[in-house]
């Protein structure tokens, strides 16, 4: 079996420490004196105080909500996939189907006005290169996109996120992989079955999965998730509902993150931070 393509950036340990901790002591402005004289603090003082300030501090919610058939929304999954683990979050990848979002809100596919899907060919491989994600444009486009739809496959990763959540991240991207950087099949189901055990996703599970896509359970928590992307004010995907100090703040596109990091108050590094395994 092939491995299945992740990402495996390491934890953070301490949110916020300078990087001058290595230098034995610490200028503290809080403790200068009005004479403007700044003491300096033993580093073991200063990087207890710090990771207990972190420590206990509760991670900020993300919801993305996604469907594999929107490009815009694999960019947007691998940079909130690398920073999840950068950035004091805890992120919820919430599958959902655009074709409801855009039917709920009158809203129609970019694809449809001859110039903007020019412009879309011609911008997603430039996209990829940007964000490096192996991203490209499948030959047939317009086919992909307005007539074959990923109801099935989003009725599986519905189903993997109701039973296996620690499966979704792979086994997304490895529908996007099919889809939007080999040109391959996702509708039929041993395309479906391909994809998840490229994933590192058992066989038997996999069918287990594939034989739940049309029972009422994951039919209607696709709805219901889908119904919530709408409620938030989802006009397309992908969509970040960002909860913060009890407050709700939605972002649309994958063109948003630099805007989500200043929200959080956290470090943005472009859509690749400089952490081990960050590329595809």
């Amino acid at each position: 079996m092939d491995r299945p393509h992740r990402l495996a950036p390491p934890r953070r340990a301490g949110r916020g420490l300078s990087r001058s901790l290595h230098t034995g002591a610490l200028s503290s402005p809080a403790c200068s004196s009005r004479a403007g004289i700044v003491c300096l603090l033993p580093c073991s003082v200063l990087f207890a105080f710090a990771l207990h300030n972190t420590l206990g501090m509760e991670p900020r919610t993300l919801e993305l909500f996604y469907d594999v058939l929107s490009p815009y929304s694999w960019l947007g999954f691998e940079v909130l996939c690398r920073y999840q683990h950068l950035w004091n979050v805890k992120l919820q990848l919430r599958p959902t189907l655009i074709a409801g979002v855009m039917s709920d809100c009158g809203n129609n596919s970019p694809a449809m006005l001859p110039r903007k899907g020019q412009y879309l060919s011609n911008e997603i491989p430039l996209l990829g290169q940007h964000f490096q994600v192996p991203i490209s444009v499948p030959k047939d486009f317009f086919g992909v996109i307005l007539k074959k739809g990923t109801l099935n496959a989003m009725r599986f990763l519905t189903a993997v996120s109701m039973e296996q959540p620690e499966m979704l991240e792979n086994v997304s991207r490895e529908l996007w992989m099919r889809i939007w950087s080999r040109d391959e099949d996702i509708t039929e189901s041993q395309s479906i079955l391909a994809a998840a055990e490229k994933a590192g996703m058992a066989t038997e599970q996999a069918q287990k999965f594939l034989g739940k896509m049309t029972t009422a359970q994951v039919k209607d928590k696709l709805k219901e998730t889908t119904e919530a992307a709408c409620k938030y004010g989802a006009f397309g995907l992908p969509f970040t509902v960002a909860h913060v100090d009890g407050k709700t703040h939605m972002f649309f596109g994958s063109d948003r993150m630099e805007l989500l990091a200043y929200l959080l108050g956290e470090k943005w590094m472009g859509p690749v931070p400089p952490t081990p395994g960050a590329t595809l």
